[in-house]
């Protein structure tokens, strides 16, 4: 059974969310049905609410899936010996 909110969390409306992240009300919406981001249908009639420490959770992922991504790209353009801290370096800044 799920817990009911504490007063620490605070809901967003899809519109909110949708204009933090800068994305249209149906991809935060696809980003709820795939688990990215915690939601829940409130009031009556029901309308989604979307807990705000998910979103921070959600860019906090983007951002180290952008920090590794950008890692990944650097080490590949890296040469050995850059690599093991021995020998010429090749590409030098």
């Amino acid at each position: 059974m799920p817990q009911p909110p504490t007063p620490e969390v605070r809901l967003l409306a899809v519109a909110q969310v949708a204009e933090i992240l800068g994305l249209s009300v149906d991809e935060v919406m696809d980003l709820v049905t795939e688990g990215q981001l915690r939601g829940m249908r409130v009031g009556s009639p029901a309308r989604w609410r979307i807990d705000e420490a998910s979103v921070a959770d959600y860019l906090d992922d983007k951002a180290e899936e952008a920090r590794r991504m950008a890692l990944w790209r650097q080490s590949s353009t890296a040469s050995f010996p850059e690599l093991w801290g021995t020998g010429a370096i090749r590409n030098s800044d």
